[in-house]
């Protein structure tokens, strides 16, 4: 990727950067620990945590605190810990303008629904359902041209807001989005901000959200494969032009989607290294 050189995944089994170490993590990023054998009921911060076979995958919320960090888990039903390092990194700014001023600072009655919808939001995210197959790993919703990074500190009209929680990928409107792996559709709705949204439930609290578009192309409850479409790129929401922003959930946290992917197809190709 022409980006590549920006983003870092930082695990036990994953480095891209010689200034990380094995057995530490970056906020925003993935977290790949081998457990040992008979492990279950993984846990982080309260949540459970994607277990793929012996591996646990866990999200790192971008706003976590620099140092030790837990993860628990049971081995024949005694609670066992492991201790790991979260080290800094340095996310880039982004200065938006916009023309619509309610997309700034939206009124009362726009709080409300702003309100409502996150809270439906956040609920969605802390979902566990059973894993579907993601026996091929993840592949991209759409190609095209990444215009904003995961983890940009963002102000928009000179206002500074949270940092950008997904990728944003260019495209003419009418581009075909697809499904990044096997899912439950579990929300497909126009929100106030993501404008046209859906959200897919890939199971063990894996979530990816696709937002802005011009059409949504299936329903809640709706099964889908990797690679089907799904929706249609828009410029729907709050936006400066026709876009997909796709966001990767794990464990409740919102993580860098590239991070996650090369954790991913990685894990999911270790059984046919090894053969």
């Amino acid at each position: 990727m022409h980006y590549r050189s920006i983003l870092c995944l930082t695990s036990a089994l994953l480095l891209c950067s010689p200034m990380i170490q094995a057995g530490t993590a970056v906020p925003g990023g993935v977290y790949v620990f081998p457990l040992p054998a008979g492990a279950d009921e993984v846990t982080f911060q309260g949540n459970p945590v994607m277990q793929l076979a012996d591996t646990a995958m866990v999200g790192i919320p971008i706003s976590h605190a620099i140092g030790s960090a837990t993860l628990r888990y049971q081995v024949d039903g005694n609670i066992q810990t492991h201790e790991f390092n979260v080290v800094d990194k340095a996310y880039t700014e982004q200065h938006i303008t916009l023309a619509n001023k309610a997309m700034v600072n939206p009124s009362e009655e726009s709080l409300q629904r702003i309100r409502s919808e996150s809270q439906r939001q956040r609920k969605l995210y802390k979902s566990f359902t059973t894993l579907k197959d993601l026996s091929r790993g993840f592949d991209w919703p759409l190609r095209g041209v990444t215009t904003s990074l995961y983890g940009h500190r963002r102000f928009f009209n000179g206002e500074p807001r949270s940092p950008h929680s997904g990728l944003d990928i260019a495209a003419d409107t009418g581009t075909p989005v697809h499904a990044a792996g096997n899912a439950l559709v579990t929300l497909a709705d126009e929100l106030y901000f993501n404008g046209n949204t859906l959200f897919l439930d890939h199971g063990q609290g894996l979530i990816t959200m696709y937002c802005h578009l011009s059409e949504l192309l299936v329903a809640p409850g709706d099964s889908v494969e990797q690679g089907d479409t799904i929706g249609l790129v828009g410029a729907t929401g709050r936006v400066t032009g026709p876009h997909l922003h796709w966001s990767v959930s794990l464990n409740g946290n919102r993580v860098d989607p590239e991070s996650f992917m090369q954790a991913l197809n990685t894990q999911v190709a270790r059984p046919a290294a090894g053969g």
